[in-house]
């Protein structure tokens, strides 16, 4: 598959003379930055957490003292114009924002929803002894200094737990949970606190699960564990390494809290123009 990739300036979408096979490989292309990744819904006009992926960009971009290429308003009259370049398909837009010029760059490519099945009969993951170096931070640089473990991903791995003295921080592109005695345990520490994580923690509190914030040792007994992201939603996990989570199967807590996620994606997701 071909990512496309554009420069944004405040006036024009300029193509980027280039080709990639995916979104890693086109964000390794610019500059190092700043970079968030969502999926576009109702026929390319709107995205879950749009305000949260956007501030990904423009806080740290503040901090730094930077003044991004183009402002809020006009990104998402960019991204409006993108995502209907794709249509009838989805689009899954990757935007990075550059450290020395405040540039900012989009890829796109078609959306190709998961596999049924991987919600149906749940994953495979393995560990990794790795986390990032700013946790606060999307850096781009993350993306090449897990390019070795990101290999690991293939045939029916998954996903690549980041671990640190035995605990378990984070998905390398996700956020984990473990669940025992109907407790939902994630940490809080050293991880990149990500936009479908905050909504999946209010569902469970509304589905009057209790959450401990701590990393999970590896060695713990789980009931189940399951993994979160933008674009997947909530994966159920059903072997890490080479043990099986509770009873090797999709458990209750995972059905129940994909469904809250798939509705609340349905009523609460952000058209792109205000």
């Amino acid at each position: 598959m071909i990512i496309h990739g554009y420069r944004l300036t405040p006036q024009r979408i300029i193509p980027l003379d280039l080709s990639a096979s995916s979104l890693d490989e086109l964000t390794g292309r610019v500059s190092d930055g700043f970079y968030t990744t969502f999926s576009t819904l109702a026929q390319g006009t709107k995205v879950l957490g749009l305000n949260a992926h956007l501030n990904r960009l423009y806080e740290p971009a503040r901090e730094l003292r930077l003044h991004p290429s183009v402002t809020e308003q006009t990104l998402r009259q960019h991204l409006a114009k993108l995502a209907g370049t794709n249509l009838p398909h989805e689009s899954r837009i990757r935007l990075v924002l550059t450290k020395d010029k405040g540039e900012v760059y989009a890829g796109i490519q078609p959306f190709i929803a998961p596999p049924k099945e991987i919600y149906e009969k749940g994953v495979h993951v393995v560990s990794a002894e790795m986390a990032r170096h700013d946790p606060r931070i999307k850096g781009t640089d993350f993306i090449s200094q897990s390019a070795a473990q990101r290999k690991l991903v293939k045939g029916d791995i998954y996903e690549i737990l980041l671990m640190k003295n035995g605990r378990v921080l984070e998905g390398m592109t996700s956020n984990f949970y473990a669940i025992k005695n109907n407790t939902l345990i994630t940490a809080q520490k050293g991880i990149l606190l990500g936009v479908t994580r905050r909504i999946v923690l209010r569902l469970a509190k509304g589905e009057g699960m209790s959450i401990e914030y701590r990393s999970p040792k590896l060695n713990e007994s789980f009931d189940e564990a399951f993994l979160t992201s933008s674009s997947r939603g909530v994966v159920p996990i059903v072997r890490i390494d080479v043990q099986p989570v509770g009873q090797g199967r999709v458990g209750a807590w995972a059905k129940t809290l994909s469904l809250a996620y798939q509705a609340y994606v349905e009523e609460r997701s952000e058209s792109i123009l205000p």
